[in-house]
């Protein structure tokens, strides 16, 4: 505890330059006389720590003084310094703490150079709580069990070993062992519904490949997507699969879910887009479009 203390004293001189012995007892919880035990301590640790009397007075430490951090270049304070704000950003607590510690360590300002806002525009404190339960899970390696919802919208209770969270084509996703199928799975987090954090430890660790386990086969689409809706070409594909044609239409390949999450994302093109290759999706398009213009000409 003691130790924990003194470091402490050190990054609060350093960053306030001067405090009272009564500051430094009333924020620690403890006397003033341990404050002046603590101070003896540093100054025999010869630290260059010292107090002066009378009004205007306080500890302080000499004016060039810096901790030893010559190990480190400028740069590689720089990167330790942008890691903790960006985990500070993604809710991991401590971080905070951390990182102004480090800033006073490094005698650097906090750059603020990275905002993450895990939420989408609508259900923001529902997706914020979602990361932090998932996150505290994984973090003390605690059993989740959750109602999960499949790409069928079939609902399901599962229970999981939570491992690790994972970002990728803009949603975030749960590794974890599902252990109703004992074996690994990605679970997809906006469909985790009812979330628990049992009081349940697990051992296991994340191996170093989990294949992706899906409940869909694939398809490779070609679309043509007119000039008009260019920002959502360029939001939604890659660069390398996009083609753009003499009339300044759009030409996409890409490989998708065959489910009917594709037909509504195709249809959420309007009449802006549509399908090239395969024939059979162009066909249930078409299908799917006479359908509708009959429920409204009912």
């Amino acid at each position: 505890m003691q130790i924990n203390r003194l470091f402490e004293i050190i990054y609060i001189l350093l960053e306030k330059k001067t405090v009272t012995a009564k500051e430094l007892a009333e924020y620690f919880g403890v006397s003033i006389r341990t404050i002046y035990r603590d101070v003896d301590v540093l100054s025999t640790a010869k630290i260059p720590v010292y107090m002066n009397k009378g009004k205007g007075g306080g500890i302080r430490l000499l004016e060039d003084f810096v901790l030893d951090k010559s190990i480190l270049t400028d740069e590689e304070q720089n990167q330790i310094l942008f890691a903790l704000q960006g985990m500070q950003q993604m809710r991991v607590s401590g971080e905070k703490d951390i990182l102004e510690k480090m800033s006073m360590l490094f005698q650097k300002n906090k750059a603020n150079w990275i905002e993450v806002d895990l939420s989408n525009w609508s259900n923001v404190e529902g997706q914020d709580k979602t990361f932090e339960l998932i996150r505290k899970a994984v973090l003390e390696k605690k059993v989740l069990q959750f109602v999960y919802y499949n790409s069928k919208g079939e609902e399901k209770n599962r229970q999981a070993e939570p491992l690790q969270i994972y970002f990728k084509d803009k949603a975030w996703y749960l590794k974890a062992f599902a252990r109703d199928a004992q074996d690994y799975r990605f679970f997809k987090m906006a469909r985790m519904r009812n979330i628990e954090i049992l009081d349940e430890n697990f051992e296991r660790e994340l191996p170093e490949i989990i294949e992706k386990k899906v409940d869909f086969k694939t398809v490779n689409l070609t679309l043509q997507i007119s000039r008009n809706l260019a920002y959502r070409v360029y939001d939604e594909f890659e660069k390398e699969n996009i083609t753009k044609m003499l009339n300044g239409d759009f030409l996409v390949n890409v490989e998708f879910p065959e489910n009917d999450w594709v037909y509504g994302y195709i249809l959420s093109f309007g009449e802006e887009a549509k399908v090239i290759s395969p024939e059979y999706v162009k066909n249930r398009i078409i299908q799917k479009l006479k359908r509708n213009l009959r429920e409204y000409l009912k």
